[in-house]
């Protein structure tokens, strides 16, 4: 499988991978030392399993985070809010084809998160029904931010946020630069108290934010 995914991403324009580890406990070390712009890592693997690998790399203690991306051969709903609550910023199914490997390490490598379509709609279901996963800051400790919080420009980059726009795209809908949308998302970050674009999603569905059939202005 390592020496498969290495043939994929090294082939690919701009990519080079610089190490592989056979185990967790390797993987932390390895990842440590050399500090990849971006790690990827399997759930089942021997020594510690990925989530852990995750939680000591990308997790809330960690003062200089790298970049998870996780995949594994099961889309079940814990598996997913574990990663995302230990930090990953991307989540796929092994079988989710090498384009949206390719896109995953792109996006993890320019601070976006991509989620598997297989388990998204599972994940914002699970939203929906006001079940939200916990989180680092302010919605783990129970304390979610209110929306007023946020400028109304603000909540218009989480509501695109939400529903997977990526940050050219925001910054075409609203007419901003991709300067303008990283400060917002910056900004919009610290009053939620959360670490990434994928709590950014999560807050806004738990709360309702945004909603399927959701109508975006401009």
């Amino acid at each position: 499988m390592r020496s498969g995914l290495r043939l994929l991403l090294d082939a690919q324009p701009g990519v080079e991978v610089v190490a592989e580890a056979a185990d967790g406990i390797e993987c932390v070390e390895t990842a440590r030392r050399l500090r990849p712009d971006v790690c990827l890592v399997d759930i089942q693997m021997p020594g510690l399993d990925g989530l852990e690998v995750t939680r000591l790399l990308a997790g809330p203690e960690v003062s200089d985070p790298l970049r998870v991306v996780v995949m594994t051969a099961f889309g079940e709903d814990g598996y997913v809010h574990r990663a995302l609550d230990n930090g990953a910023c991307g989540f796929l199914l092994k079988d989710a084809g090498p384009a949206l490997l390719f896109e995953a390490v792109r996006a993890a490598r320019r601070g976006d998160a991509l989620i598997s379509p297989a388990v998204t709609v599972p994940l914002l279901r699970r939203l929906k029904e006001g079940r939200p996963p916990s989180s680092p800051g302010g919605l783990a400790a129970g304390r979610p931010a209110s929306r007023t919080s946020l400028t109304g420009r603000e909540l218009d980059v989480v509501r695109r946020v939400a529903i997977g726009r990526t940050n050219q795209e925001i910054g075409s809908e609203l007419s901003l630069s991709l300067g303008t949308i990283k400060t917002h998302l910056a900004n919009i970050q610290s009053k939620l108290g959360v670490r990434n674009r994928v709590e950014i999603a999560s807050w806004a569905w738990a709360t309702g934010t945004v909603s399927q059939g959701s109508r975006l202005s401009t």
